[in-house]
């Protein structure tokens, strides 16, 4: 048994997330990890699994056309050890190119880690949340004050708060 990646891409339609996990587990895959979202009218997953490669890609062949599908083999797993203190990251103002890369270049430059991402366009409005891993060595202040310099360059807000355990 592999440890596979499995991305599925494409037009939205009823029945996709039916249509590939039965595929799955067609072949005894169990799905461990996913990730599912509807993108601008697409639907995108990720999935982790364990399972036998060929028969996999298999399984999933008579799905391809409608949908991109890719099947790899990953190598061992990497077990996320937390860096630090888990934070909410939030940001929102008039969409621009750029915002992601100013903001999670700030976290990176701390030390911090994004665990979680999404970005969300509603009509001119651009919203990204981030679960973020702070160490303990982050100094919070000047990266706050670093924050607010990249959203006042970017016309935006932001706001990074500790995370609730019921929110992670």
């Amino acid at each position: 048994m592999s440890q596979l990646a499995v991305t599925v891409i494409g037009p939205d339609r009823p029945g996709i997330i039916a249509d590939v996990t039965e595929a799955l587990a067609g072949t005894g895959v169990n799905l461990e990890d996913s990730t599912m979202t509807l993108l601008r009218g697409h639907f995108a997953m990720m999935i982790v699994c364990a399972g036998p490669f060929e028969p996999v890609k298999a399984a999933l062949e008579p799905l391809r056309g409608e949908l991109v599908i890719t099947v790899r083999k990953m190598g061992p797993e990497h077990e996320h050890a937390p860096i630090g203190a888990p934070y909410m990251l939030s940001v929102h103002g008039a969409d621009r190119p750029g915002i992601v890369a100013a903001v999670t270049r700030m976290i990176a430059a701390a030390g911090g880690t994004i665990t979680d991402l999404a970005t969300r366009l509603s009509g001119g409005l651009y919203v990204l949340t981030a679960e973020v891993e702070l160490p303990p060595t982050a100094e919070l202040e000047t990266l706050d004050r670093a924050l607010e310099i990249t959203a006042e360059e970017l016309g935006v807000g932001v706001t990074l708060r500790p995370a609730e355990s019921d929110e992670l």
